[in-house]
């Protein structure tokens, strides 16, 4: 690791209502609904911890109660509260919001309902590894669109040979998928008058200055969007850990 990457604080986006989700979400968050073991919130927060990050934002709304405890019982990361009760902001409303807690420098954003397998080092490191604030404003985990389990959409971007992303635009489709994970730094935040937006306010103006740029996910990206979604993406993940053993005893 460069003496230049670290990068020890998070936010996770989980104030998403899950209405896909139903009816599993009637009782219980989307980001705590069990997938392959282990909820989707763990399965993010699981990745930062193995990134070294120590400290994580995670933005609550709709049964706010269970994610706070679920979030504290952890050891690692170190979780604080963004409350979004009184009203949803959006996903880069919900960083904003959450700007108090978060020191200026980069950070990691995830998102809470998609995750990915890693397929020999973390995904998190690598992608800590390529940031260049210099370059960048923002840093996307891609995924190649014909890997992805539980997506069927038509694709978000093109990437050049250095990594600078462009939109699908008019084409009818793209080859990389946005896979939930971001790094940025905290300040690019601070100029949003508004208090809710979306991020892709934000992955729109790195564009337009070239400075979006993307790392392609080495490993298994899965999109869990509804409960049939949940049995694919167990399949998906034995399947790639048998495959990952059996590469691993040829070696």
């Amino acid at each position: 690791m460069s003496a230049n990457s670290k990068i020890d604080q998070a936010m996770v986006l989980a104030a998403g209502l899950g209405t896909r989700m139903r009816p599993l979400t009637e009782t219980k968050p989307k980001p705590l609904v069990e997938v392959a073991g282990k909820t989707l919130l763990d399965h993010a927060l699981d990745a930062l911890a193995e990134a070294s990050v120590e400290q994580t934002v995670i933005n609550v709304h709709y049964l706010p109660e269970q994610i706070e405890a679920h979030a504290y019982s952890r050891l690692a990361p170190v979780a604080i509260i963004s409350d979004e009760r009184a009203q949803l902001l959006d996903s880069g409303g919900g960083v904003k919001h959450a700007r108090p807690y978060l020191a200026n420098g980069p950070l990691f954003i995830l998102n809470a309902d998609s995750f990915w397998r890693d397929a020999q080092e973390s995904n998190l490191n690598a992608m800590r590894e390529f940031w260049s604030p210099d370059l960048m404003d923002m840093l996307l985990l891609v995924a190649d669109k014909k890997d992805a389990v539980g997506f069927d959409g038509a694709g978000d971007f093109f990437m050049d040979g250095l990594g600078r992303l462009t939109r699908r635009g008019s084409a009818a489709t793209a080859p990389l998928v946005y896979a939930g994970a971001i790094i940025c730094e905290t300040p690019l935040f601070d100029a949003v008058k508004e208090r809710k937006f979306s991020l892709n306010r934000l992955f729109d103006e790195a564009i337009s200055g070239g400075r979006l740029f993307g790392h392609r996910l080495d490993g298994l990206w899965l999109h869990v969007g509804t409960p049939a979604a949940i049995g694919e993406a167990e399949e998906a993940i034995s399947q790639f850990q048998g495959d990952r053993k059996i590469a691993y005893l040829r070696r």
